[in-house]
């Protein structure tokens, strides 16, 4: 498959010129080892544990694997061999020189715990997610957060690459299927909930009962940026809420869910308290909903609802490409609601999502609103589906709903 260049590998090589090990995480699919093949594949050993006779030998006898696979080493799908780590954490003791130890893993609650058990301060843990739109694209990658807030919220208009929202809602981020155009959009998704979603997650769960949990899984993409009430998920799916936020959990620890929390820093008294739920990659979502036809889709209710999922995707991409938690949240209170906010700084940047092509100054009313609560000037924007930035109103412009350029 085509190499993708990904905006991570700047924040990887940074990362093994300080630490003994690094952990790349993120959800199958992502890309973690084509990442780690391409950018260290000349310098390290290479051995996965995908095979299940790999696994046998290494934790038949652990100190001669390792002594056969000395670093510096890639340990593809770590989570599969968790005992490893503490035999890890000996050998890193005993050379603490940087970049010798490369680990990915689709993130997990069991190997999240060892690793924070067994490797703490010898290890850095970076976030891969599906490819952005820049990266799937083959545009200029960000140098920075601060570039693109400033490309965003404050620089002169610069060129910005056309991108169809709706396509991009059908096939996503996850290399194969985004940068191969002859694979079966609807095949792959569906391989990819049997062989991944249902067999992972709920072994990680411990779910019995599959056509409930499949149910589960479709319900969830049917709430992507809303509100997560987990007395309402649980009574349509038919199980107890605390099952529900199980298995919420397990979705969001494995990379295929983000929950945003609300922000409510002194700006006022009765804010939303529940998180808001996404879908990292929105074409999964779409999938799940049973949207297959770009028209279909762009007319149909679910639009606005993935839009604003996308855009999210995008900017939880950005902040965990360089390497940092995504400071993002949002803002709903009585009479007024920001999708997005962006803390940076001691600065916050407000973001509103359109699905209209045609924006207008009616579109910015509740930024208009929110900057005179918060007194913060030029630091709104209105995402929607143009192609080119446009001022609404004084502070406020409307931006393309992606970050690439052309």
């Amino acid at each position: 498959m085509d190499y993708h260049q990904r905006a991570l590998s700047q924040t990887l090589a940074r990362a093994t010129r300080t630490f003994p090990a690094v952990l790349v995480t993120g959800s199958r699919q992502a890309g973690k080892t084509s990442l780690l093949l391409h950018d260290f594949g000349e310098t390290h050993r290479f051995v996965s544990f995908e095979r299940p006779d790999v696994r046998a030998r290494a934790l038949a006898d652990p100190v001669s694997f390792l002594a056969e696979h000395s670093p510096p080493a890639i340990l593809d799908e770590i989570q599969y061999v968790p005992e490893l780590l503490h035999y890890i954490k000996e050998l890193i003791d005993g050379d603490r020189r940087p970049g010798r130890w490369l680990l990915s893993g689709s993130q997990s609650l069991p190997l999240m715990r060892g690793v924070s058990q067994t490797l703490a301060g010898r290890v850095a843990v970076v976030r891969l997610d599906p490819l952005s739109v820049a990266e799937a694209r083959r545009a200029p990658l960000p140098a920075s957060v601060d570039e693109v807030l400033a490309q965003v919220f404050n620089d002169p208009p610069a060129a910005v690459a056309a991108v169809d929202v709706g396509d991009w809602l059908l096939r996503g981020g996850y290399p194969e299927i985004a940068t191969r155009p002859e694979v079966d959009r609807r095949l792959w998704f569906a391989s990819y909930i049997q062989t991944y979603l249902e067999r992972d997650v709920r072994d990680l769960v411990q779910v019995d009962d599959l056509r409930t949990f499949s149910r589960f899984l479709s319900l969830a993409a049917a709430r992507t940026a809303g509100i997560l009430n987990l007395a309402d998920f649980a009574r349509d799916v038919g199980v107890a809420p605390p099952t529900i936020r199980r298995w919420v959990s397990a979705l969001e620890a494995s990379g295929i869910v983000h929950l945003l929390p609300p922000y409510h820093r002194n700006l006022g008294k009765r804010i939303i308290k529940s998180p808001k739920l996404y879908f990292v990659d929105a074409a999964l979502a779409a999938f799940l909903m049973g949207w297959h036809e770009r028209d279909a889709l762009v007319r149909g209710p679910a639009f606005g609802a993935l839009v604003e999922t996308a855009v999210v995707g995008e900017w939880l991409d950005l902040f965990r490409s360089q390497g940092e938690p995504p400071p993002l949240y949002f803002y709903r209170s009585p009479g007024l609601k920001i999708d997005l906010l962006i803390e940076r700084n001691a600065k916050l940047y407000a973001i509103e999502v359109k699905a209209t092509a045609t924006p207008t100054p009616a579109h910015a009313g509740s930024l208009a609103r929110w900057l005179d609560l918060v007194g913060e000037p030029m630091h709104a924007a209105v995402a929607c589906r143009v192609d080119r930035i446009i001022t609404l109103r004084p502070g406020i412009r409307a931006v393309p709903w992606h970050l690439a350029r052309a």
